[in-house]
């Protein structure tokens, strides 16, 4: 019996709403997202459910520009780990247009000690151990049945971020403390600093994404050459000329690139403990 236009009209609303519902999770897997690929290491780690990334590995998230992907994983998503502390600015408005009710959010730096609103609170392992948490806890509370396993599973990755901090300590322990000053690219390291007894004296691009005026590079050349800093720090997913030109200009310093926003396509820098290994190896090497 053919269908009535009535009952095609119905069936044209169901395939529309159907289209932009959250489809089926997967059997036997929660669907993770985090908003950074350091982030979605961590989570990863936590759970050991495969996280995607909505930011793109070499893409700074002060600077991201949410596609249809990233909407459509956010819709489709059980739980999202974010930062906040005012790192993804574009998240909320991701989110409203995702349209998924059963999102389970997890904030990363809700109740940490965020200091002049520094968002990168992830570059201290004892603070990502919190994260990591955060990640199980909710992984536990979203799918109860496997929550022995995601309990084991976070208990030895809470060991690995806690073997990953002692030896930050004693690496970075190596350093003569009259060496142990930098200038960054911008102000991602304050945290992994103070936990580890670096000074940070300077940043190149003292508001994120914003490019300095010569009055506050001059400015910096003077902190390098006053404070004898050793080396100036550059990151991977910017342009290294200002970096260049200031170490050129404080007497012929060391740059060296360090990872923090986004980890690296190298397998070494491709999870968070080798993330931070690598710039701590960076760092002992330019200012021992």
């Amino acid at each position: 019996m053919p269908f009535s236009r009535s009952a095609a009209a119905l069936a044209a609303l169901l395939l529309v709403a159907c289209s932009n519902a959250p489809s089926a999770r997967p059997a036997g897997g929660l669907r993770i997202v985090a908003t950074t690929s350091t982030l979605a290491s961590i989570a990863q780690g936590a759970t050991g459910v495969a996280v995607s990334s909505l930011v793109p590995v070499g893409v700074s998230p002060e600077d991201f520009q949410p596609t249809p992907d990233a909407i459509a994983s956010l819709r489709n998503a059980d739980i999202l780990l974010e930062n906040g502390g005012g790192l993804e600015g574009w998240l909320d408005a991701t989110i409203r247009n995702a349209g998924n009710p059963h999102l389970r959010i997890v904030v990363g730096t809700d109740g940490l000690p965020v200091r002049a609103g520094n968002p990168h609170l992830w570059m201290d392992p004892v603070f990502a151990r919190t994260y990591a948490a955060k990640v199980r806890d909710a992984a536990v509370a979203a799918d109860p049945d496997h929550a022995a396993t995601y309990r084991a599973t976070a208990k030895a990755y809470d060991v690995e971020l806690a073997a990953l901090a002692e030896r930050t300590q004693r690496r970075i322990a190596t350093i003569p403390p009259a060496r142990r000053t930098m200038i960054v690219f911008h102000d991602a390291f304050d945290y992994y600093a103070r936990r580890f007894g670096l000074t940070v004296v300077g940043a190149i691009e003292p508001v994120a994404g914003a490019e300095p005026n010569p009055e506050h590079v001059a400015a910096l050349v003077q902190v390098a050459r006053s404070r004898h800093v050793r080396a100036v720090f550059a990151e991977h997913e910017y342009n290294d000329k200002l970096a260049r030109t200031l170490a050129a200009s404080a007497g012929g310093l060391k740059v060296a690139f360090l990872y923090d926003d986004s980890l690296g396509v190298d397998p070494a820098v491709g999870t968070y403990v080798g993330m931070i290994d690598t710039d701590t190896a960076t760092i002992v090497r330019a200012l021992r």
